[in-house]
């Protein structure tokens, strides 16, 4: 294994790959990079599936039969993506039997027109489940405010989570509520805990890309100075607020019922400003117990002329409380911020979502068949 993966793993940090397509399985290109650089997860979301889905011909087939057995457009990227990702789940299958059950898993995203709606989202998170049917799948669920008591339902019916699109320290703090509440009522029912996993997906660089959006507006020589800190300090406040957690007699029930730890996860890992560093949201967010999914452009990076040096993150508290201070006496609202990029973020899936049942309906009209329109109801998310 490259030396700088090496000394991620080395460090408790698992690498997970953010991106998944059929070429990807099929070319068994998703098998070498779990074999040869230590990818042990994947994560995947609309804009993912929609790429993919618009490449090449691998889909055909399957869109062809689909459009003449008359599939809905919701019936037809329900069927792709599951079959996607239950494949994808047995690559993986091998690193979660070794790591019992720690790694080798793989997400799938619920239907984001239903991420204000928890029951709905809550039907659609069963349906994944029972669909893929693979122990190693990971269910992901946005963290709104609809979303919260979603991910506790789930969780209490043993379905693994995976937390997506938390920008801000409360909201986080909320879902690692929501996560042990989930596990309590698991518990309570009776049911083993032990194989029930969890991460909390915290994403980086939309932060910076926001933040210095509004520092550059400012356009003060206080303002430059702050650029391209906020995200790597909301992110390291955030592992101070799971330690914290993850420490309380209340988490010490459950760890005793055997329950896992929900561990924080780095996503949105891929650097958008070039004057930026390519590594910098993987080597300055190390720290043991987290996962980094990482974008194939990322994970070479990592690979080529990443340094990783140690624990980057544990130690840094203080300086990065101090950064949001800053941030704020300097006029930027963190609140405001966390609000817009949850509400872009779930614009964002949303449009991507739309992209791909666009893209499936045009090959479906293409391949014979008459697609009907997707809609955001639970029954078509079913």
């Amino acid at each position: 294994m490259n030396d700088a993966l090496a000394r991620l793993r080395a460090h408790r940090v698992a690498v997970w790959l953010d991106d998944l397509s059929r070429e990807l399985i099929q070319t068994g290109d998703l098998a070498t990079l779990v074999g040869d650089r230590g990818v042990v997860g994947v994560t995947t979301n609309p804009t993912i599936f929609a790429s993919a889905v618009s490449a090449g011909d691998r889909y055909d087939d399957d869109l062809r039969t689909l459009a003449r057995a008359g599939a809905t457009v919701d019936a037809a990227v329900l069927r792709l993506t599951t079959d996607d990702v239950r494949a994808a789940c047995d690559v993986l299958r091998p690193v979660h039997d070794e790591t019992g059950g720690l790694d080798g898993r793989v997400s799938i995203e619920v239907d984001p027109r239903l991420a204000h709606d928890t029951a709905a989202t809550v039907e659609a998170a069963r349906t994944l489940w029972s669909r893929v049917d693979r122990p190693n799948l990971l269910v992901k669920i946005p963290a709104t405010v609809a979303g919260l008591p979603a991910i506790t339902t789930a969780l209490s019916e043993g379905i693994s989570v995976n937390v997506t699109l938390i920008f801000g320290l409360g909201r986080y703090r909320e879902v690692v509520n929501a996560f042990m509440c989930g596990l309590e009522d698991a518990v309570a029912a009776g049911r083993d805990v032990s194989g029930i996993a969890s991460v909390a997906s915290f994403f980086v660089s939309r932060v910076d890309t926001e933040v210095d959006r509004r520092l550059d507006d400012l356009g003060t020589e206080q303002a430059a100075a702050l650029r391209g800190l906020a995200a790597i300090a909301n992110a390291r406040l955030a592992y101070q607020a799971y330690e914290e957690a993850f420490a309380t007699p209340r988490w010490q029930v459950l760890a005793d019922s055997g329950a896992r730890r929900q561990r924080p996860l780095w996503a949105s890992t891929g650097v958008k400003d070039p004057r930026y560093p390519d590594t910098r949201y993987v080597t300055e967010l190390v720290a043991p117990d987290t996962v980094n999914t990482m974008p194939l452009t990322t994970l070479d990076a990592v690979v080529d002329h990443g340094q990783v040096e140690g624990d980057t993150v544990r130690d840094r508290y203080a300086e990065s409380a101090a950064v949001l201070d800053d941030l704020e006496r300097s006029g930027i609202s963190y609140d405001d911020v966390i609000a817009t990029l949850e509400r872009e973020g779930v614009e964002k899936f949303q449009q991507s979502w739309s992209d791909l049942t666009a893209t499936v309906t045009g090959q479906l009209a293409a391949l014979g068949g008459e697609a009907a329109p997707a809609t955001p109801s639970a029954e078509e998310a079913r």
